[in-house]
This record gives C-alpha cells, sequence and structure tokens, in this order.
C-alpha cells in the first residue's frame, strides 16, 4: 500500500520560521514600492480641507448644542 504524505509539509520553505519572516519583509518591501505616494502639495491641499471642515462641524455642533441648552432652559423654567 502506498503512504499518504501531507502536502503542506512539503510545501514549506526549508528555511523554517526565519526564512518566513525574511520573505514576508521582502514581500512588503516590493509592495511599498508600488504605493503611489501622494505629493507634499497633495497632502498639504488634503490637509487644509479636512482642518476647515472639522472646523465648521465643530462650529454647527457648537452652536446647536448652544440652541438646544436654551431651548431646554426656557422650557424647564416655563413648567416651574
Amino acid at each position: 500500500m502506498s503512504e499518504v504524505t501531507d502536502v503542506t509539509t512539503q510545501e514549506q520553505d526549508p528555511t523554517g520560521r526565519l526564512g518566513q519572516v525574511k520573505q514576508f519583509y521582502t514581500d512588503v518591501q516590493s509592495e511599498l514600492k508600488k504605493v503611489t505616494w501622494p505629493t507634499r502639495q497633495e497632502v498639504y491641499g488634503t490637509t487644509v480641507v479636512v482642518l476647515i471642515a472639522v472646523f465648521f462641524f465643530g462650529l454647527f455642533l457648537w452652536v446647536s448644542d448652544y440652541i438646544i441648552g436654551l431651548a431646554f432652559k426656557f422650557l424647564t423654567d416655563l413648567l416651574k
């Protein structure tokens, strides 16, 4: 009768865990070379857009909170 061998053990790198770690970092390095990094001008532009949006959303929430607080105070004073 023929023996059944585990295919996964035959496909493993013979260098073991250290070889796998080296291969992982080699793969990461090659993938990072494929990345299209934004230019400094693109980063600056998107940062400005984000800061402006955060400012206006913060202002909107502050005004909304203030108005709701005034309305709540008015209603609680009205019910006294």
